[in-house]
């Protein structure tokens, strides 16, 4: 019989993955990419409103481009990811050179937490799932380093939304409670629910098994994903890069196998050969910065993550390309850009240029 696993162990047995070292190893962060990151922080901490928030356009994706329903809002997920560039540098609530930064976004973070577990501004209408994982994210990230009790409170409210609001696909949209699903939406509810979990936080185990069943059936032969479980529809580098690193997230919560098996047999599909062919697919199919797409940055969050736990050759290729990329794109006042805003670009920015410090429990294995 097989002895208990999990889906993680599983993918990296397969994959016959390095294991990965504790020790922080900075080699990788030259001092010109320092130089870059603190350029982008300082300019980050500089731009933050005095209620702790960090405005930036409101919208949605619409074909190929980014609709803005409301010009620099008050906007919950860049808040959260701002918050995270500063925890990525090893500061924390109160304490760091951006301590104050922080606990002021984390402030206004909680005090948007609604009584259904909702993390939005209900002065800026627009901001969606999207947003409430980032933020539910940070809130898990940061509960798991100082332990207090008031984010563990919006934590606990926010993990019981998600899973609340997982639909009969096995998925997350937009807003709370949709009808269907797509993997972009989801992979964030997954990291999420992965962070919470790690700090304590109890999640079922069923919602994990339904997630994954939904991305399984997002994976293609050639190894993209698409962007939901339908015949047609498209597939993309972001979408990949989302679905690994959906499977690598919901790997940690299982205790037993044989939810594994399950969904494989049920799907009719290999997520070792998944694994192995979506980041063969990441590798041929690298976005250029130059396309200054909210895209481009969305993606390579996600593919960083998916290629810094894959280790070996994946990670000692793919680093260098993005660092160096971003290195060129960053412009003289220190920030980034792209559609949505120069806030959600350079932090993301300064997230993916700082993966190697490994300070971040999300990134870790």
């Amino acid at each position: 019989m097989p002895t208990r696993t999990t889906i993680l162990a599983i993918l990296l047995v397969a994959l016959a993955l390095p294991v990965w070292a504790q020790d922080r190893d900075t080699s990788e962060i030259t001092r010109e990419t320092q130089v870059a990151v603190d350029r982008g922080l300082a300019w980050l901490a500089e731009n933050q409103d005095k209620d702790g928030y960090w405005a930036c356009d409101i919208g949605y994706k619409l074909n190929y481009a980014y609709q803005v329903t409301k010009r620099m809002g008050r906007h919950v997920g860049v808040t959260a990811l701002a918050c995270m560039a500063f925890l990525a540098s090893g500061n924390l609530p109160g304490r760091g050179k951006y301590g104050e930064n922080v606990e002021k976004g984390l402030a206004y973070i909680l005090e948007q937490v609604k009584d259904s577990g909702f993390i939005t501004d209900e002065g800026t209408r627009g901001t969606r799932m999207y947003s409430h994982a980032f933020a539910t994210l940070l809130l898990a990230e940061v509960y798991g380093m100082t332990h207090r009790q008031d984010v563990r409170s919006g934590l606990k409210r926010a993990i019981e939304g998600i899973v609340k609001w997982q639909n009969g696909a096995g998925g997350w949209r937009y807003l709370p409670l949709a009808s269907d699903a797509d993997l972009s939406v989801t992979v964030c509810q997954l990291q999420a629910l992965r962070a919470a979990r790690n700090v304590g936080i109890q999640v079922n185990s069923a919602t994990i098994e339904k997630a994954i069943r939904y991305v399984v059936r997002c994976a293609n032969p050639d190894g993209s994903f698409k962007y939901q479980d339908l015949a047609l529809s498209r597939d993309s580098f972001a979408l990949t890069a989302a679905g690994l690193t959906s499977l690598f997230s919901a790997g940690v919560y299982d205790d037993e196998s044989e939810m594994l098996r399950e969904a494989l047999r049920e799907e009719g599909k290999d997520l070792r050969r998944i694994v192995a062919n979506g980041l063969e697919y990441l590798d041929s199919k690298r976005l250029t910065v130059q396309e200054r797409s909210y895209f481009f940055y969305y993606g390579h969050y996600y593919a960083i993550q998916a290629m810094f736990v894959a280790g070996g050759s994946h990670w000692k290729n793919w680093y260098p390309f993005i660092r160096d990329e971003l290195l060129g794109e960053q412009q003289a006042d220190g920030t980034w850009d792209c559609q949505v805003g120069p806030p959600f670009a350079t932090a993301m920015a300064c997230v993916i240029l700082q993966i190697p410090y490994r300070y971040l429990p999300i990134f870790q294995r």
